[in-house]
């Protein structure tokens, strides 16, 4: 399934703005907020900063005048990818790509856009109504957004399971989205932030159509556990778009470590820490994780406590509530708040504490959901039951115990109720992040001008009682932290948060506010966009290329010298030359490492025996396996040198004697090493011990990837303390944990044949290493060092080549070892006595 653009993607130098031609009648209105800059589009305008913030909805109100018929925009101040623009440097541009509140007729599309590009700078993706109902309320809120929130469909009553149309409608309406940040991008300059989870699959598509585009993506739900993740059929597409990205924003650790742990055991990636911060190396490209739990806009919220109107609002609801223990909650009536658990924590409270009855009220507001659907009704019709019982139960004249308010309710109005509020309860079973308390303890904090209005000062105390399972729950220290599901302890803490004494609620609100106000939005967003610009900094210091088809495409990032080994060029060194020195791994370049049957293949024999055959050739298997092993499968070659246990063990052919390193032959640490490691094999489900001659390995790649890296991290930790004073190295690998003799490495088998070969009067002319692990790269930087200490000629044809494109001391590479075997079938059919090769065909592609 070709899901991607078929266009040429390789274009990046362009100028994508275009200057917006203003027609000669407007049939759009506009409420004054939009851009006064008449010479943003052209001249030296374009080499100002600019950011394209891209959401499913952009942050404008649409209405239509109900005398004039026009369509009406303006600013939507609360939306947060409106109020973020604050955080960057006031000579940024910023461009806004997403989905207009209101459905737009066809005609009028065109100069809608056109209005909005010119005056607010805002990019509309227009969507048929039944594409973004598959889209919005098919795939994102009926079928993403539960499971990313831990609720599996595993009923068809509960929650929606996976349909490919409605996928197809989501990778639709993202390529959408793709197409419009292309009409006004310019790739060399611009940095492109995408926002949650409508637009997962984004990074992939623009990423295909600018190989270094500068992409940051900030995910504002949760990212659930590895064994929810694992549900989702497309799981490793958006795995792999979301790595298209340069950088990665989550709320909490938590939620990043549950993605780092998807990508180790989805796609075998492991992450790194380097001065506080998290990257994952992916094809050699670093995508950095960023964790930063996002704020609140403290202007706006200071300038609605001075308004006249907000202070006549307060002195109304104080009147109302007067001699009241108010509790609020302010939430979106969804399935995940948790509205319901909070009130049936409010019955059991005045069941348990009856002389609290009268004297506690529960004010709820309820935004209007999101979404539709029974679920959405079923919760509604719960939580108005409840209530209505709980108002039944202990209501009397002029007091309920609990009042719902169902929503819209005004952002002044909700800043009133925060000022009045005793304690605050956020009680969601699930959330991203939860801006609630943030807003509460800022109004509850008030401002001068507020207590001038109101004609006496606030007393700047507030209790938080907030759910564990929500983004900002880690950064309220103070809060008192809950279980949801736990009613009784809801209703205790509430009890706490009543007779909690003065001192003790203004000491937790200075710690909350002082948080509060030092990581605003303004902060997060600036934050966020530093770390975005390092992340980009070497984009242009190295050459992409592009690889995968569909959504598992990805770009692989390379050293600009660093390029595939081409047919003609090393058959030409080949030939020209007399002395050769052919070095080649095992594992991984001859033979894939996934066959469980790791006996050599009647190929891989064939062509070794026929290099070995020409006496200008010297031919060595370098591997980290065991003699006897490697001496069982290559028995049938006879001139082939072999290198065992990275180098502790050489022999020059089938019949010449097995030399060691001439290292010391005492093993004595094996007795102290190999108990640990069984140790470790019996207390870690597929691992296992490998016990060589000279070393003693330790396996873990078949075990549970997270255990098995917690299990290698502590066993090479165990190891390095009991073998500190002993002539040993101990070393983590891919997958391993290795203890080896000092001084054994794949390095030392370079210089020792290239010394022998010197010291014979044949200094290689012609060197060729081929590798694909880390211990191989040891091999590739012995080579370029023996050529500038002169060990090999200067003037020697060396070709230092690792198997798949990555980062590598070696300067060439080959896809396979498939490309591997092509290779050297290839150098002996050049060689003096030619095989044979039946069924050989060599293709390679040109050198890059």
């Amino acid at each position: 399934m070709d899901l991607l653009l078929t266009e040429d993607f390789s274009r990046t130098n362009r100028n994508c703005i275009q200057r917006v031609i203003a027609t000669t009648e407007t049939i759009f209105g506009s409420d004054g907020n939009g851009s006064d800059n008449e010479n943003e589009f052209g001249g030296s305008a374009m080499a100002k900063e600019r950011r394209i913030i891209v959401a499913n909805q952009l942050p404008i109100r649409s209405h239509r005048d109900l005398v004039s018929k026009k369509w009406c925009f303006n600013w939507d101040t609360d939306a947060l990818i409106f109020q973020l623009k604050d955080g960057f440097a006031t000579d940024v541009d910023v461009f806004y790509v997403g989905c207009l509140d209101v459905e737009i007729e066809v005609s009028d599309q065109e100069e809608t856009a056109q209005f909005l590009l010119e005056n607010f700078h805002c990019v509309p993706t227009f969507l048929p109504i039944n594409l973004r109902n598959k889209f919005y309320h098919g795939f994102c809120k009926n079928y993403l957004w539960p499971i990313f929130h831990y609720m599996l469909p595993v009923l068809p009553n509960i929650g929606a399971r996976f349909d490919r149309n409605l996928w197809q409608a989501y990778v639709s309406v993202n390529k959408i989205f793709a197409e419009k940040i292309v009409e006004v991008i310019n790739p060399d300059f611009d940095y492109v932030w995408i926002h949650d989870y409508h637009l997962l699959i984004l990074p992939t598509f623009l990423r295909k159509r600018f190989h270094q585009i500068k992409l940051g993506f900030f995910l504002h739900s949760p990212f659930p556990s590895s064994e929810i993740y694992r549900t989702l059929p497309i799981r490793d597409h958006i795995l792999r778009a979301l790595l298209n990205s340069d950088l990665i924003g989550f709320h909490t650790f938590d939620y990043a470590r549950h993605f780092l742990s998807c990508c180790s055991r989805r796609l075998g990636l492991d992450y790194e820490s380097k001065r506080g911060h998290i990257g994952l190396e992916y094809y050699g490209r670093t995508v950095n994780i960023k964790i930063l739990p996002v704020g609140i806009h403290m202007g706006q919220l200071d300038s609605i406590l001075s308004r006249s109107n907000t202070a006549v609002k307060i002195r109304e609801l104080k009147d109302e509530f007067d001699g009241k223990f108010l509790i609020l909650g302010v939430d979106d009536m969804d399935m995940f708040k948790g509205i319901n658990l909070k009130f049936l924590a409010m019955d059991q409270l005045l069941e348990q504490h009856p002389e609290l009855i009268g004297r506690v009220v529960l004010v709820q507001i309820t935004n209007p959901a999101r979404t539709h659907g029974k679920d959405i009704d079923a919760i509604q019709t719960e939580t108005r039951s409840i209530a209505q019982k709980i108002n039944e139960k202990y209501g009397k004249s002029g007091y309920d115990p609990t009042v719902l308010i169902s929503g819209p309710v005004s952002t002044s109005d909700k800043v009133a109720y925060y000022t009045i509020s005793d304690c605050c309860v956020v009680n969601a079973v699930r959330d991203g992040m939860n801006l609630v308390p943030y807003n509460y303890t800022v109004c509850r904090q008030g401002s001068s001008v507020l207590d001038k209005e109101l004609g006496f000062d606030l007393p700047r105390t507030s209790v938080i009682i907030v759910s564990e399972f929500i983004g900002c729950s880690p950064s309220l220290s103070g809060a008192i932290r809950v279980n949801p599901w736990d009613i009784e302890a809801v209703s205790d803490a509430i009890n706490l948060a009543i007779k909690m004494p003065e001192t003790e609620k203004h000491l937790r609100h200075e710690k909350h506010y002082k948080y509060i106000s030092s990581h605003d939005v303004t902060y997060w967003a600036r934050s966020f966009d530093q770390d975005l610009k390092k992340a980009c900094r070497e984009h242009l210091l190295k050459t992409y290329w592009a690889i995968g088809f569909g959504l598992d495409f990805r770009v692989v990032a390379l050293d600009p010298n660093f390029r595939k080994l081409s047919t003609g060029h090393i058959m030409s060194a080949y030939k020209r030359t007399n002395n050769r020195l052919i070095l080649l791994n095992y594992d991984g370049t001859m033979l894939p490492k996934s066959l469980v049957d790791k006996t050599p293949s009647n190929e891989v024999i064939l062509v070794l025996n026929e290099l070995c055959s020409d006496p200008k050739n010297v031919v060595f298997v370098v591997s980290g396996r065991r003699k006897d092993c490697l001496s069982k499968w290559f028995s049938p070659c006879e001139k082939l040198g072999i290198s065992a246990e990275h180098g502790y063990f050489t022999r020059w052919t089938r019949d010449s004697p097995w030399e060691t390193c001439g290292l010391s032959m005492d093993f004595e640490w094996k007795k102290i090493a190999e108990p640990v490691m069984e140790l470790y094999t019996e207390r870690t489900d597929g691992s296992f011990t490998e016990r060589q001659e000279s070393a003693s390995v330790w396996h873990h790649q078949d075990a549970d990837p997270d255990f098995g890296s917690l299990q290698a991290k502590e066993l090479l930790k165990h190891l390095e303390s009991l073998l500190i004073n002993e002539p040993v190295v101990v070393k983590r690998g891919q997958h391993i944990v290795e203890v080896k003799p000092q001084g054994v490495s794949k390095a030392k088998v370079v210089e020792a044949i290239t010394s022998t070969m010197t010291g014979k009067g044949k200094a290689p002319d012609f060197v060729l290493c081929v590798g694909d692990d880390r211990s191989d790269e040891d091999m590739f930087e012995s080579i370029a060092r023996s050529v500038s200490n002169r060990i090999v000629p200067s003037l020697a044809e060396v070709f230092a080549c690792t198997v798949g494109q990555k980062p590598s001391m070696a300067k060439y590479y080959l896809d396979d070892t498939v490309d591997v075997i092509k290779m050297l079938q290839g150098l002996a059919m050049g060689s003096e006595q030619s095989p044979k090769f039946t069924d050989f065909r060599v293709c390679f592609e040109g050198s890059l």
